[in-house]
């Protein structure tokens, strides 16, 4: 079971040094801040208005296992917004990424209100590619050198998600239907 946590500034210790511990696990992949200056940033771009960023931290002992970023939210008629996320090695295995991106998700579409949310996963990282069909995403299609990590340009296959799709998996508890 995880908790999502808002960012805090006394949260720069644990962060960094799970994003140290992670760096094999991040590979070419994503690129998270890694100094003291880079979390400042990271604080100020959690604080944009068209971004919501989440901490993913397992209930049972408070460790953290990601972050879960709403990035791009657009409201009126496009109502959309696109989800990046990362992990890190205290939580592979076991759902926990999972589990926290589903609650973003949920956020999405029923505190923001929105109607699609995307996310965007290089064709080689693998275990992000199953976490977003874990999730129920479809894949929509492909973007060559669609965004820039680590000074390189990358190719993206793009997934999406739209609220009747979300709420039609849903049960009238909000709970998940299995099949």
């Amino acid at each position: 079971m995880v908790a999502l946590w808002r960012p805090r500034a006394d949260d720069r210790k644990a962060f960094l040094l799970a994003v140290e511990a992670s760096r094999s696990l991040h590979g070419d992949w994503v690129d998270p801040p890694r100094s003291v200056a880079g979390f400042g940033e990271f604080l100020r771009r959690a604080r944009a208005r068209d971004r919501m960023t989440y901490l993913v931290r397992r209930v049972d002992d408070d460790r953290l296992v990601g972050v879960v970023n709403v990035n791009n939210i657009t409201m009126g008629a496009f109502g959309s917004a696109s989800l990046g996320y990362y992990g890190f090695v205290d939580g592979v295995g076991g759902g926990a990424m999972t589990e926290g991106a589903r609650l973003v998700l949920d956020q999405c579409f029923t505190y923001l209100g929105l109607h699609r949310v995307e996310v965007n996963v290089q064709p080689s990282n693998v275990r992000s590619i199953a976490l977003v069909e874990r999730l129920g995403l479809r894949l929509e299609g492909f973007s060559p050198r669609m965004l820039q990590i680590g000074g390189e340009w990358r190719d993206h296959n793009r997934y999406a998600v739209t609220v009747e799709e979300w709420s039609s998996s849903k049960g009238f508890d909000g709970s998940e239907q299995r099949e």
